[in-house]
Formats: structure tokens, C-alpha cells, sequence
């Protein structure tokens, strides 16, 4: 059992920049991969960076170079960066869990932050 808790999203300008967190509890051991993910209204959820345990990053082709996905094993914590942003950014951005327990898959989501840019 993971429980995910995201935070961090709000209003800014065009241009401006956020920063996301995404605290993880319960059985984080179990953890192998994090991830956010943002969905717009009318639109499906979309990945926008990854990162794993061993610390491989990707990034949606729409975001490179302006998000960037970080971790802190010691606070169970991913962040992620949001620099430049574009009205096109703006959504409900989700915090997810890739976990391993038993050898069984699963996934753990937060419960989402707003992200609004304006123009």
C-alpha cells in the first residue's frame, strides 16, 4: 500500500515556473519507478517524465527542456520542475508509483494538482 500526495500547483503567468512535489508513505520499498502525469480538460492523461530507481529520466517530446523530473530518496519525495511554461501546460497534474510487492505490478496515484498558466 503506497499513498501519494501532491502539491505544489497554482496560478502563474506565461513564462513563469512551478515546482511539484509528490510525498510517498506506506510500503515505499516497494516503489520502483515515479512518474507525473497531467491531464487537460477533454484530453487523455498524458505522461510527462519518468524517473526510476536507478535514476533514468524521459520526458514527453512537449516538455524537454523546460520540465525537469528530480527525486530525494531521504523524504520519499519526487519533484517535478516546471520552467517556461505555456497556457498549453495548463492541468491537473497526477503524481504515480510504479510498485513491485510479491511479484505482483501495480500502480499508486495521487489525487492531482491544478497547474493553470495563463496567457
Amino acid at each position: 500500500q503506497v499513498q501519494l500526495v501532491e502539491s505544489g500547483g497554482g496560478l502563474v503567468q506565461a513564462g513563469g515556473s512551478l515546482r511539484l512535489s509528490c510525498a510517498a508513505s506506506g510500503n515505499i520499498f516497494s516503489i520502483t519507478a515515479m512518474g507525473w502525469y497531467r491531464q487537460a480538460p477533454g484530453k487523455q492523461r498524458e505522461l510527462v517524465a519518468v524517473i526510476t530507481n536507478g535514476g533514468s529520466t524521459n520526458y514527453a517530446d512537449s516538455v524537454k527542456g523546460r520540465f525537469s523530473i528530480s527525486r530525494d530518496n531521504a523524504k520519499n519525495t519526487v519533484y517535478l520542475q516546471m520552467n517556461s511554461l505555456k497556457p498549453e501546460d495548463t492541468a491537473v497534474y497526477y503524481c504515480n508509483a510504479d510498485c513491485v510487492q510479491r511479484l505482483t505490478r501495480f500502480n499508486s496515484w495521487g489525487q492531482g494538482t491544478q497547474v493553470t498558466v495563463s496567457s
